[in-house]
């Protein structure tokens, strides 16, 4: 086993990784691309790639980021919306030394992927991500919500066609090219992290940098995709996410708030899936975290996993103890209803407070 930072992976396994994730059973989410990984690397100087060798030839990758003592976490930890290791079918490595190798203490994720047997029994807890099939076409996908939830479809595009009527034209772009666009989105989802009481992923300039170099990167299998509905030539919802062949990783979606009352958001996400649809995308992963338009969006669900492989050592003391306590406590409040509304409310009311 070789460990490796992400420019000094040649493109024989580069091409080897593209080759393991296609025969993957799971969705080919492009965060689990090698390019995911080049770009953070370019953002993140902690970021490696521990690349296994069976038979001379490249058989595994772990992508990941090394902290002080060791402490490993998954790639792009806190951004990335599907998490893991590439490894050939029927390859186990095991997992203590897989991390004594990369020289680290734990290896934590927050969004570990189903098919992860590797690290999947070092979770702590299973979140579900929602997702939206149109394998069999837009008319298809629409045609089943409309029987699911038909009240909240003819909402939505009698909303669509009112905004149409009183703001102007409206117009959608699936992959649009524009940074002026981009600078919108991330404006609208910085106030809103504000507005909800949340941490601004835009404040951290690593972030703001890592979405800049996606949205220029055109790979067939992680292609930075910036959507935009316009009414009247300006827009009022967008959304930044990754696309691969087959899934489209939904990952900052934002809307300007003085056209709420049209729901610019939900009709984006329509014709996001629409748009999809058209260029043989099956799939819209809209990440984990509940949320109501999730809930109207969905056809199902799948499970990701929230946890740390550790082997002995300072570093995994000081990964339990910089982790596990706030993680139980926010597993606590989660899972009781009420307990997750004051909680809610409670963010709201300290950023109102902050902005006053």
């Amino acid at each position: 086993m070789r460990v490796l930072r992400p420019e000094e992976l040649g493109e024989g396994e580069r091409e080897h990784w593209r080759e393991l994730r296609a025969k993957s059973t799971a969705p080919r989410n492009p965060f689990m691309e090698p390019e995911f990984t080049d770009v953070v690397g370019r953002v993140r100087p902690r970021a490696r790639i521990a690349v296994v060798y069976d038979g001379g030839e490249a058989a595994g990758f772990l992508p990941h980021e090394r902290g002080p003592l060791g402490q490993g976490r998954a790639i792009g930890l806190g951004v990335s919306d599907c998490q893991g290791a590439v490894l050939r079918p029927g390859l186990t490595p095991d997992t203590r030394e897989l991390l004594r190798a990369c020289s680290l203490s734990s290896f934590a994720f927050d969004n570990l992927e189903a098919e992860q047997g590797l690290f999947v029994p070092h979770a702590a807890e299973e979140h579900t991500t929602y997702v939206i099939d149109v394998e069999k076409g837009y008319e298809a996908y629409e045609s089943g919500l409309r029987d699911r939830s038909p009240k909240f479809l003819k909402t939505t595009l009698a909303k669509e066609r009112r905004l149409g009527r009183q703001v102007g034209d409206v117009r959608f772009v699936f992959d649009e090219r524009d940074p002026a666009a981009l600078r919108t989105l991330m404006a609208w989802k910085s106030a809103q992290y504000r507005r909800t009481g949340r941490r601004d992923r835009f404040a951290q300039e690593w972030i703001t940098r890592l979405v800049g170099r996606l949205a220029r990167t055109r790979a067939p299998e992680c292609t930075g995709t910036l959507s935009v509905l316009y009414a009247d030539g300006r827009p009022v919802s967008a959304h930044f996410g990754l696309r691969s062949a087959t899934v489209l990783a939904c990952w900052f979606p934002a809307y300007d708030p003085e056209f709420a009352k049209y729901s610019p958001g939900l009709v984006l996400h329509l014709r996001m899936a629409e748009a999809a649809a058209g260029q043989g995308i099956g799939m819209l992963d809209m990440g984990r975290g509940s949320a109501e338009y999730k809930d109207a969006l969905k056809t199902g669900d799948l499970p990701v996993y929230e946890g740390a492989a550790t082997r002995v050592g300072a570093g995994a003391a000081l990964h339990w103890l910089g982790r596990e306590p706030a993680r139980r406590a926010h597993g606590f409040v989660r899972d009781r209803p009420r307990l997750a509304s004051l909680a809610v409310r409670t963010l709201r009311g300290a950023a109102r407070l902050r902005r006053s």
